[in-house]
């Protein structure tokens, strides 16, 4: 990995990994530190560690946007030795202190296939679970800048936290945003992410910076768009479902192609079947 913080609102930086171009964000206040996500792999946290220092030498907490590796599996390189505290949604912390085999083993599986070499690095990582969980909203005080933390409800996961930093007008929507490729629905619950994603749209301006989960910054307006577009998502399941229609008939009219769509279906109609 190569890549540096890039300020982008007052005390407020960005790193973004290349390789799957996830987002680590730092909010810098007088004597401490944020570092929202830790990215995928030790070595890759390492980096994001000298890159965080090259920003500043505040000693930092972290936050973790949801449970899936590419977010969090650099916990403990960047917050076991010194320790510091670590938070995320309350299901995030109890997936990674319970489940740590089945989370190595599940993005091993999802990476082998693009990434063989992270994947192989994958199930060798020391996982660190939370520390502070949260069950809807905590705020931190972070060198005398408030930060808030939210969890809007359920989305791209059951786990998913944002982050607002309301004086640098910036909010982190982790993987409930997405800029470089369409929403991932592996483990979602498409019926409801249109009103997490509302909850979150509620803690924002018209010039608000919105870091999603992967790829560059957006605007409020961008995230409207994916708005009304989950919505319209969220409709056709429920129609193919009332329906009796097959899943790939709904996906075949997803705003957001084909194979997302057929995800999106399956755990849509799990949702309303009981069983998501």
């Amino acid at each position: 990995m190569t890549a540096r913080f890039v300020e982008i609102a007052d005390g407020v930086h960005l790193l973004r990994e290349p390789l799957l171009q996830v987002n680590a964000t730092l909010v810098v206040g007088d004597d401490a530190a944020l570092l929202v996500d830790t990215l995928s792999t030790a070595g890759q946290a390492r980096e994001l560690a000298e890159a965080a220092r090259a920003v500043t030498a505040h000693p930092w907490t972290i936050v973790n946007t949801h449970h899936h590796f590419d977010h969090c599996f650099g916990n403990a390189t960047l917050a076991a030795d010194p320790p510091r505290p670590v938070y995320a949604h309350e299901l995030a912390a109890a997936a990674l202190r319970d489940r740590p085999d089945e989370l190595r083993r599940a993005a091993y599986e999802e990476m082998r296939d693009e990434q063989p070499a992270l994947a192989a690095e994958l199930t060798g990582t020391e996982l660190l679970a939370p520390t502070h969980p949260v069950r809807e909203e905590t705020v931190l005080d972070v060198g005398g800048r408030r930060v808030l933390l939210r969890h809007p409800g359920h989305g791209h996961t059951d786990a998913d936290l944002v982050v607002h930093v309301p004086d640098a007008d910036v909010l982190v929507a982790g993987d409930l945003v997405e800029q470089s490729g369409p929403p991932a629905f592996e483990e979602s619950y498409p019926l409801q992410w249109p009103d997490a994603v509302a909850d979150l749209l509620r803690l924002t301006t018209p010039g608000t910076v919105v870091v999603p989960g992967h790829g560059t910054p957006v605007d409020v307006e961008f995230v409207r768009a994916q708005h009304a577009q989950l919505v319209q998502q969220a409709w056709l399941i429920r129609a193919g479902h009332t329906g009796n229609a097959p899943p790939e008939r709904v996906a075949a009219e997803s705003p957001f192609g084909a194979r997302p769509g057929l995800l999106a279906a399956r755990r849509g109609y799990a949702e309303l079947d009981g069983t998501a």
